[in-house]
Parts: structure tokens; C-alpha cells; sequence
């Protein structure tokens, strides 16, 4: 019998209303060795009916004994009932599942906590994203326990989950013993200290010789929180990806990480995206990027107050060093001569249009910048179906669909009226 047609019969049986959008996406699949199945509920362009813990009892009982790799259930209305049917799944001696995916769901403590328990011998989840679920700090404490045990699981998103300090603390100290996760996200904690887990922080880097990607968004960072990071990153040689958009980092603290940039060779992808850097800030950064070894392919400082000075300097700094190839700059204050400077990057082909937040146009002879809806990639390292523990080096804006799309797909230009 067809999944759909299983599907439909237990529906029946359990006197359960059909859930359409599960009949759709189950119709369209081919249980084949290997599959995922897509069940968001936010698309674009149409209305879906979104999951309930009903629709999962029933989902898991159509998934049993087949060989699902991943199972994307985004945007739903998904509870702690819900995640309990799931764990079942994960804990069937037969699983397959690799990859979970419960973002902006309806899960709290009870649901982390049985998440926890159901990992602690699971083997095979590569993947798990719980960002948007207000699991809190206890929910956190107890996937850092989880997390002692586990020697699979390889990237873990806890971002806008409201993890307090304690259980931030207890997730950074795990990695310092922790050798398997490769991707982690703790942005936008609830924090009553914003320096205490800089420090520990710098310590679970300065011994972490397996994180690849760390994701530090809205965290409250400031330069001296910048100075114990850079600190610990000068003796780490795995990390790729270092995202800390959105925090308090000025001119100071990126002093700190360019004298990091040139000492570092690893380092590929920095996002300091609403920040405040100004002007000194990008020549810092500006003067690290030119210095012979740096290897930095993509940078963003979206939203940092940059003037034409900083502006020109980075410029400048990708003509000296042919490395970076992606640099987003949207947000700060882009004058005739950095608007000039960044069409001659595009129309020269050293930046691809692609790899950038604006496009050049003309009005009246005189040059503007307009805003195109792309911004530096969201995963570096990804488990996801399209291939377990994978880097990707490629343009992410050509796959949309794949693990690394960018944070907006759509790339239309938007054009802004002259002053």
C-alpha cells in the first residue's frame, strides 16, 4: 500500500480529519532507499493547513519501518504531545532519520526534555533545528546534557528559544569536550551577563578542534567580549563561519578581529551585519583583507555606520586580494564615489552580482546603489538531505532550494529615488 493511501486509512480508522496538505506532499513522494519529506507551513504562495500533534501521531505512523532521512516540519503547529510521537520515531530500532527540522513550532520545556532523553541513544540524527521554540533555559540545560552522551548529532539551532545564561554557559561547555557537532546557533539568548560566556567561550575555542560554524547573533556583545573571542580563535584552526550580526561591536573590537584575520588562516565567513564598526572599523578590516594569507571569502557589515572612507577602503581592499568574493554593505551611507566604486567592481567582473546586496544604476548622470534582496549565506556546514556533513564553496544563490540558500531568494532590485 501507498504511503497516501496508509495515510488516508489510518484517518479513517482513527476517525481523524485528513490533513490535505499531508495527502499533497505524500502523493508526490516516492518511498525510494532513501527520501525526505518537506511539510512546512509557510509557503509563499499558497495557504497550506499547517500540522497539528494529531497530524504527527498519524505522519510517524505512516513513516514507521520506512526509510525517511529527513523530515522538515517548519512553521507548525507542532506541541511538547507532538514531539513526543517524533521521539518515538527516533527511537525505533530502525530509524533512518538524519535530519529534523521543528523551527518556529509551538515546543517548550517538556518537548526539549523529551527530545533529550531520545538522542541520548539515538544514532543516527545528524541534524536538529529547534529555533523559534520557546524551550527556555531549562529545556537547554537538558540538551547540553544530551549533548554528553551523544557522540552523532552535528548541528544543533537553538536560536530564539530563550536560553538564559545558565544553559548557554552549560551548551559552551560541551564543546570543549564535545568532538561531533560541527554547527551550532545560540543567537538571541536571554541574557542577564553579556560578557560572562565570552569567556568561556573563548576557552571552549581555544580546545574545540571540530566546530566549524558558530552562530553569535544578538548575543549583547561588545569590544571587550570581542578581544576574549579573538582571544580563544587564535588558537583554533577548524572554525569557517562566524556569525555575529546584530550585537554591540564597534571600531575596538574589530580592531581586535583583524589582527585575527591575519593571523588566522581558516577563517572564510564573517557576519557583522548591525553592528556599529564605522568608518576605522572597515579599514581595519580593509588593511586585514589586503595582508598577504588571509583567506576571508565573504563578509557582511550590513547596518554599521560606514562613510565613504570605510566604504571606498574595502574597495580597495578587493582589488588587493582576490579571495573575497562576497561582501554585502547595504544600510551604511553610500555616496556617488562608493556607488561609482561598486559598479566598477561589478561591471569589471572581479564582484558577481550575485555575491552582493546592491546594483548600480544611473539617473541624470549621476550613479546610486540600489538594495537586492541577498545577504551572506545561512549554512556553511549543513546535514541536511542534500548530503550529510557538507561544506559548500558554490554560489548559494543559484541552488535556492538546497541547504545553503540565502536568507532571501528573491534577488529583484529595488530602486531608490535620487536625493
Amino acid at each position: 500500500m501507498a504511503v497516501c493511501e496508509f495515510y488516508e486509512a489510518l484517518c479513517a480508522e482513527l476517525e481523524i480529519k485528513i490533513n490535505p496538505h499531508i495527502v499533497e506532499v505524500l502523493e508526490k513522494t516516492t518511498p525510494t532507499q532513501s527520501f525526505t519529506l518537506k511539510l512546512t507551513g509557510n509557503s509563499r504562495l499558497r495557504l497550506v493547513q499547517r500540522l497539528t500533534d494529531e497530524d504527527v501521531l498519524l505522519l510517524c505512523k505512516c513513516l514507521k519501518n520506512k526509510c525517511v532521512t529527513g523530515l522538515d516540519v517548519r512553521y507548525n503547529n507542532i506541541t511538547d504531545a507532538g514531539v513526543g510521537h517524533l521521539a518515538d520515531l527516533l527511537q525505533e530500532e530502525n530509524s533512518a532519520l538524519r535530519s529534523l527540522d521543528l523551527m518556529f513550532n509551538d515546543i517548550l520545556t517538556d518537548g526539549a526534555e523529551i527530545l533529550s532523553k531520545s538522542l541520548q541513544c539515538n544514532s543516527t540524527l545528524l541534524s536538529l533545528r529547534l529555533s523559534g521554540n520557546k524551550i527556555g533555559n531549562k529545556g537547554a540545560m537538558r540538551l547540553a546534557s544530551m549533548l554528553q552522551v551523544n557522540n552523532t548529532l552535528q548541528e544543533l539551532e537553538l536560536a530564539d528559544c530563550d536560553l538564559a545564561t545558565q544553559s548557554v554557559i552549560a551548551l559552551i561547555i560541551v564543546l570543549k569536550s564535545n568532538k561531533s557537532l560541527r554547527s551550532v546557533d545560540i543567537s538571541r539568548p536571554l541574557l542577564f551577563s553579556h560578557q560572562e560566556w565570552a569567556v568561556h567561550c573563548s576557552e571552549m575555542l581555544a580546545l574545540n578542534s571540530s566546530l566549524v560554524e558558530l552562530h553569535l547573533g544578538k548575543m549583547g556583545m561588545t569590544d571587550s567580549g570581542m578581544e576574549r573571542l579573538t582571544e580563544g580563535l587564535r588558537l583554533n584552526h577548524s572554525l569557517r563561519y562566524l556569525d555575529l550580526r546584530c550585537n554591540r561591536v564597534t571600531r575596538d573590537g574589530v580592531h581586535h578581529l583583524a589582527q585575527l584575520l591575519k593571523q588566522n588562516p581558516t577563517l572564510e565567513i564573517i557576519d557583522l551585519s548591525s553592528n556599529r564598526i564605522e568608518d576605522e572599523g572597515a579599514m581595519y578590516l580593509s588593511e586585514a583583507i589586503s595582508w598577504p594569507g588571509c583567506t576571508l571569502k565573504e563578509l557582511s557589515v550590513n547596518s554599521n555606520s560606514i562613510r565613504t572612507e570605510g566604504l571606498l577602503s574595502l574597495t580597495q581592499a578587493m582589488k588587493a586580494n582576490s579571495t573575497l568574493t562576497h561582501i554585502y554593505i547595504w544600510g551604511n551611507h553610500l555616496e556617488e564615489p562608493v556607488c561609482q566604486a561598486f559598479r566598477e567592481l561589478i561591471s569589471s567582473g572581479r564582484l558577481l552580482p550575485e555575491h552582493t546586496d546592491v546594483s548600480a544604476y544611473e539617473v541624470d548622470a549621476q550613479v546610486f546603489l540600489a538594495e537586492v534582496f541577498q545577504n551572506v549565506r545561512r549554512h556553511y556546514y549543513s546535514t541536511d538531505s542534500c548530503g550529510a556533513g557538507t561544506r559548500s564553496d558554490s554560489n548559494p544563490a543559484a541552488a535556492p532550494d538546497s541547504c545553503f540558500a540565502p536568507l532571501i531568494e528573491n534577488q529583484r532590485p529595488v530602486p531608490l529615488q535620487p536625493c
